[in-house]
């Protein structure tokens, strides 16, 4: 029973958070190649699948049927946000350390760059 409620909620948050209710309309696209093959028998699944997918958003006869395909338009989005619960109360504790602590200095001394490589950087910009 558990795990029927888990699968219910998680699609529940799939279907309305995500881009998923999208595969709801697949029975769509099979109704929608039946009504191509009716008017051209030769049409195959892989030509149906690139004039409306691959061309773009055509505006031919079938256009308002097109649109009902999936990853057609952009549908309703809303976003939703989980916060997690912090009671009123909630204090918190910072622990300081018993010991100071201790920063060790240490002098750094440069790699040794050749003269010859800094007169570079004064040259002035050259056109090419």
């Amino acid at each position: 029973m558990r795990k029927r409620i888990a699968i219910l909620f998680l699609s529940i948050y799939l279907c309305s958070t995500t881009e998923a209710h999208e595969l709801l309309k697949i029975p769509v696209v099979f109704q929608h190649f039946l009504e191509h093959q009716q008017e051209d028998p030769q049409i195959s699944a892989v030509q149906f699948l690139q004039i409306h997918y691959m061309q773009g958003n055509v505006k031919d006869k079938d256009y308002d049927r097109d649109m009902q395909l999936p990853f057609k338009t952009a549908g309703e989005f809303f976003t939703s946000s989980a916060t997690p619960f912090v009671p009123l109360n909630a204090q918190i504790d910072i622990q300081y350390p018993d010991e100071p602590i201790q920063i060790i200095w240490s002098l750094y001394k440069p790699a040794f760059i050749f003269s010859a490589y800094q007169v570079n950087i004064w040259q002035p910009p050259k056109m090419s």
